[in-house]
């Protein structure tokens, strides 16, 4: 494969990650928690630094798309450990998000207060692989992905 090819299928590959997410999100309506959406944002880094990858030659570009999606697995790994209750999570995983919510409503004692979406619990999986669990697999072999481009002259 070409070093072009590579970086398309990575790319394409974090890209596809984050069509799932929101599809999932907006569609199903399993809304994210805060650790889902902090594993989002090294994909979208690496569908950016694959758009530049396709037009800059050398090996930066790859690289970083590699430690991209790494990120995105170390967050993943954390949240797998958070659902499986290796470690605690995070206190925002657990808190109830205000984030949004008018002063009235926040204010209006009747208000039905959100439900959190907690990190801890599993609200898909397939498999017996939650969505953190498959994000921490897709990652690693895009990472594998990113780093053969990087191996390519171009």
């Amino acid at each position: 494969m070409t070093r072009q090819t590579l970086i398309l299928a990575a790319a394409g590959g974090s890209a596809a990650l984050l069509l799932g997410a929101l599809w999932f999100q907006y569609v199903v309506g399993l809304f994210p928690c805060v650790l889902c959406i902090w594993q989002r944002w090294p994909h979208l880094a690496a569908v950016v630094l694959g758009a530049l990858g396709l037009k800059l030659p050398g090996r930066l570009i790859p690289v970083l798309g590699a430690l991209a999606v790494l990120a995105s697995a170390g967050i993943a790994g954390f949240h797998v450990g958070v659902e499986q209750g290796w470690w605690a999570g995070l206190e925002s995983c657990s808190g109830v998000g205000i984030a949004g919510m008018s002063t009235a409503t926040l204010l209006d004692p009747t208000a039905a207060a959100p439900e959190p979406v907690r990190c801890d619990k599993i609200a898909w999986s397939l498999f017996g692989i939650s969505m953190a669990g498959w994000n921490l697999l897709i990652s690693l072999g895009l990472a594998g992905v990113w780093l053969a481009a990087a191996r390519k002259r171009g």
